[in-house]
Order: C-alpha cells, then sequence, then structure tokens
C-alpha cells in the first residue's frame, strides 16, 4: 500500500494536535482546580452541580435574610423594651396620684408629667427603622400609623405584619401591628371591667376586681344598685343585659367581697342612696385612651371626698389599664424573643447545609490533583514522543539517500 508523504504530514499533525489538546484540557483542570471546565466533560455531573449550585445560592439568601430579621426584630424589642419603661412610669404616676396628701397642683403638675410621658410614646410608636419605613403599621410602611386629632390618636396602619423568608418552609414575621400593641389591650382585669357610675354622689371606690369561678362567666353587663334608708345601706345585684334582679337587699359591708357569676368585687367607702357600680365585659382601648383618661381625671380638683371617689375610681381602673398594657408589651417582646432564638437556630443549621452543599459541589467539580497532575506529566510524554515521532518520519527523504 503506498502512503502519501500529505498523509504523513496529515496523521502526524492530528496526533500532536490531540495530545495538544488533551493536555491543554488537564493544565486548565490543575490551574482552575475544577474537573469540569465546561458542561461536555461531564454533562451528568455538569447537571447536578447547577443544582446543588442553586440551592446553596438559595441557603445564602435565606442567611441574608435571617440578618435582616434579627436586625429588624431587634428594633422592635428595643421599642417595645422602651414602651415597658413609659408604661412603668406612668403606673408610678397614677399610684403617686392617689397619695392623699397630694394638692390640686401637685396633681396637675403630674397631669403635666403624664402629658410628656404620653407624647414620648408617641414617638416610640411612630418609630422608624434603618431604612426610614415605620415600624408599627404593618404593610403600610410609608404611612405614619398614629396621627393625634382632636385629643385623641387614630392609627392609619392596618394589621399586617412584614415577613421574611429566613428557611425554605419558614416565614418569619419581623414586625408587629401597631393597633395589636398599643390598641387592641383588654381593659379593666382583662376578663371585666368595674367602673363607678358618673352620678354617684357617695364615696364609694370600687376595686378591679377578680374571676372566682370561670365556669360561671356568662360575659354580660352587671350594676350593683345602692340604697341608704334609715342609715342601713343595700344593694342590689342586676343583670342589666337581660333586665333581671339577681338579688336584692343585700346587706353593705365596706370592702367585703361582693359574687356574682363567678366575678368577685370589692367596694370601699360609703356609698349613697342610688350609687351604681358596673361589671361589663373587658373590651380593647387603646393606651393612649387610658393615659388621656387619667389625665383628664388628674386635671380636675378632688379637694372633697365627693371629688375624691371618681379620681380613686379613675385611678384604679387606668393602674389596671397599664397593668394590661405592659402585660401585652412583654407578651410581644416574648414573641419577638421567641423568634431571634429561631433565627439563632436556623443560622446554626444553615451553616450545616451550606458545608453540605460545599462537599457536594467538591465532590462533583473538583480535580484530583494527584491524578490529574499523573495525568499531566503522561500527557506530556505523549506529546513529546509524537512530536519526535512526526520529526523522525518526516526526516526520511527519498534525497537523503541518493
Amino acid at each position: 500500500m503506498r502512503i502519501s508523504t500529505m498523509n504523513f504530514y496529515d496523521v502526524g499533525t492530528r496526533a500532536m494536535l490531540d495530545q495538544q489538546s488533551a493536555l491543554l484540557k488537564t493544565q486548565q483542570q490543575v490551574s482552575t482546580g475544577r474537573r469540569i471546565t465546561v458542561p461536555s466533560d461531564d454533562p451528568v455531573a455538569a447537571a447536578r452541580a447547577l443544582v446543588v449550585s442553586q440551592s446553596e445560592a438559595m441557603n445564602l439568601q435565606f442567611g441574608n435574610n435571617r440578618d435582616a430579621a434579627k436586625t429588624s426584630l431587634g428594633l422592635v424589642d428595643s421599642v417595645l423594651d422602651s414602651v415597658g419603661n413609659v408604661i412603668q412610669d406612668l403606673r408610678s404616676m397614677a399610684l403617686e396620684a392617689g397619695d392623699g396628701v397630694l394638692s390640686t397642683a401637685d396633681r396637675q403638675s403630674l397631669a403635666t408629667a403624664m402629658q410628656g410621658r404620653f407624647n414620648e410614646l408617641l414617638g416610640l410608636a411612630n418609630s422608624r427603622d434603618g431604612s426610614g419605613n415605620y415600624m408599627f403599621s404593618g404593610f403600610q410602611v410609608g404611612t405614619q400609623p398614629f396621627v393625634p386629632t382632636g385629643g385623641s390618636v387614630s392609627y392609619n396602619g392596618d394589621d399586617g405584619a412584614l415577613a421574611l423568608q429566613v428557611a425554605a418552609s419558614r416565614q418569619m414575621g419581623v414586625t408587629a401591628s401597631g393597633r395589636d400593641v398599643f390598641e387592641r389591650i383588654r381593659n379593666g382585669n382583662g376578663v371585666f371591667q368595674t367602673a363607678a357610675a358618673g352620678a354617684n354622689t357617695g364615696t364609694g371606690i370600687i376595686n378591679q376586681g377578680s374571676v372566682v369561678n370561670a365556669s360561671l362567666l356568662t360575659g354580660q353587663n352587671y350594676a350593683i344598685v345602692f340604697t341608704v334608708a334609715a342609715g342601713v345601706t343595700t344593694y342590689d345585684l342586676i343583670n342589666t343585659t337581660t333586665a333581671t334582679t339577681i338579688s336584692a337587699g343585700n346587706p353593705f359591708t365596706p370592702n367585703a367581697a361582693i359574687t356574682v357569676d363567678g366575678m368577685q368585687v370589692q367596694i370601699e367607702g360609703a356609698p349613697a342612696n342610688g350609687d351604681q357600680f358596673t361589671l361589663t365585659p373587658s373590651a380593647n382601648q387603646s393606651l393612649f385612651t387610658t393615659i388621656s383618661d387619667l389625665i383628664t381625671a388628674l386635671q380636675t380638683p378632688a379637694a372633697s371626698p365627693t371629688f375624691a371617689a371618681p379620681l380613686a375610681n379613675a385611678l384604679g381602673r387606668g393602674i389596671a389599664n397599664f397593668d394590661q398594657a405592659l402585660d401585652n408589651v412583654l407578651k410581644y417582646r416574648a414573641d419577638t424573643g421567641a423568634k431571634l432564638n429561631e433565627v439563632d437556630s436556623l443560622d446554626d443549621t444553615g451553616e450545616a447545609i451550606d458545608i453540605q452543599f460545599k462537599q457536594q459541589l467538591s465532590e462533583l467539580q473538583d480535580v484530583d490533583y494527584a491524578e490529574a497532575i499523573s495525568r499531566l506529566t503522561r500527557q506530556q510524554a505523549f506529546l513529546e514522543a509524537a512530536q519526535k515521532s512526526f520529526i523522525k518520519v518526516v526526516s526520511n527523504k527519498l534525497f537523503d539517500y541518493i
């Protein structure tokens, strides 16, 4: 068989190019540390590596979200801590206002101090985060949530709470609705509220009462109506929801327990004939309303026992409402703390998952340096052999032997 000189050149050139191509690929693997430099190197492993890389990127984003959640939750907790301090200060002022040695001017000074705390609380309720968004306006982050209007405060936000995806299967709220924190506060003792009728003329003062038998609660309205005849004070218990008299002519003893349908209250002082006290189911009351009512009560003169009783009843309601407000704030602080703990736990899990992803990618993509360097040495030897053999073959010309 005759083999032309051109064939010699073509075959030799192809052999050297093949060896150079293989050598170049190995050099790229060694220099980059990657076994797969193009998908065609290992299509199956390349596809699996793409899926793992996407999962790793998603896990990284969850980590960034958790960092943002920590910042938001930390800000909320800090503001709620300040709100709790303000409530405690207001409660202390209310207790101080009940001191009988204080004059009307003293109580009006306390009312002024309460107004200052009111304004401070309003500022806290309108707090912004680092991005300038209102923290307690729900989804309406660009809208100021609490706005003073005609002596009261209106809420302009909504009931939403911003949430972040902090894990594949966990979406976490990182804000709280201002309505839940500052307005949806159960008044009284949280189950029912006591109050003295505005027309009372006696010195009777009712406490906030307690539940002695929850199974007897009806959720209805009641009144304690006093009768004073011939120096004897008695009271009737009336269910005002059903207009039913439960009992009548009960002898009254100051500070003695008065029990009706699972509720128990005590009344001190001397109620006058026709005086009434009510027991109504607790309802939501704004913290700002509680403060405003107390400021109004402190600004009203209370120089005589007749005026002192309404003040004492107002102070009792205010203190009970502050207790409920503080419990509400502490509830949200506890929820925020639990979320922060959960985020820390999710961080640990996320770091462990990230390590797993990196290991999988390493197994799929990283080059085995020992094998690659051995292969590089072998391919260099092959290329040199191909080059030398090519030179040897092409140098064997007929004219060299003539």
